[in-house]
């Protein structure tokens, strides 16, 4: 549940700004994006699309890699969101679509893209459709790279287990509004299967004419004042239920003060290359 006296959704001026800052201040946007863009096949490309590109943060790291003839196209469904990539990011090789993932195909030609690449977003569309419209626009030997998150993948790197000296960020949280407001938040995703795992995203894939080459489970380390960033952003504040913003930001604070801001934090990832194969002879 979003902030009650926030703008909500990530079609929103305040969510939007709010992200873009964070994309610009904090490393993790700007390694995942550069990783995944490494992956892409990126060297003789002509057009690449930026899949859920929002700000651009992505599109940044893939233009560096680009030849300079080649183009971006930055698909995402929040104009809020393109309105400050827009802004903030003016390269002539880029282009803006706004579109939901799964219309893509109705955008673009098919067969004329040479990699579409999608950082953290992935788990937020209806992936089967998604992944069939990837498949519809990939030229035969394109590439599909994306990331998926490893509470929706179902996986943790070994580095997110060592890493951990005390409770993560989201536990304090939920001991504060338990003594200041004795409320006991709702369990979320805990227990819960998760919605993504390889098994799921292969089989999909599978059935959009789409191979898996290459997974890599990946750790991105952080501090934990990058997750207190983060979940200032208000369409990700904590915790669930009837809390305004203020609420939220104050809870988040007490919580905070309980930790270093320094202590070693890890983000999980799934990071999956897939392939639209040649074209038989």
């Amino acid at each position: 549940m979003a902030p009650q006296d926030a703008l909500l959704g990530w079609d929103e001026d305040a969510n939007a700004e709010a992200y873009f800052a964070f994309t610009r201040t904090h490393p993790m946007y700007d390694a995942t994006s550069r990783d995944l863009a490494r992956r892409g096949h990126l060297a003789d490309a002509s057009l690449v699309v930026d899949l859920c590109g929002g700000t651009g943060a992505t599109a940044r790291a893939v233009l560096d890699l680009l030849p300079a003839r080649a183009r971006v196209v930055s698909v995402d469904n929040a104009a809020a969101m393109q309105r400050v990539g827009r802004r903030t990011l003016t390269d002539a090789r880029l282009t803006w679509i706004t579109t939901p993932a799964e219309q893509l195909a109705d955008h673009l030609q098919a067969s004329s893209v040479d990699a579409v690449v999608c950082n953290s977003a992935i788990w937020k569309t209806d992936t089967a459709a998604v992944f069939a419209a990837v498949a519809h626009i990939l030229r035969p030997g394109g590439h599909f790279v994306f990331n998926v998150g490893g509470g929706f993948a179902g996986i943790r790197h070994p580095d997110e287990l060592s890493a951990r000296t005390g409770p993560s960020l989201n536990t304090l949280i939920r001991q504060v509004v338990a003594e200041t407001h004795r409320y006991a938040p709702p369990p979320g995703e805990v227990g819960r299967p998760p919605k993504l795992p390889l098994e799921t995203v292969t089989k999909q894939l599978a059935a959009a004419g789409l191979t898996v080459v290459d997974t890599e489970v990946t750790a991105q380390h952080s501090t934990m004042a990058e997750k207190k960033a983060w979940l200032s952003i208000p369409l990700f504040s904590q915790p669930e239920g009837d809390f305004t913003h203020a609420q939220r930001m104050q809870i988040l604070d007490t919580a905070y003060a309980r930790t270093t801001p320094d202590t070693p934090t890890v983000t999980s990832w799934l990071v999956i290359v897939a392939q639209r194969p040649d074209a038989p002879a």
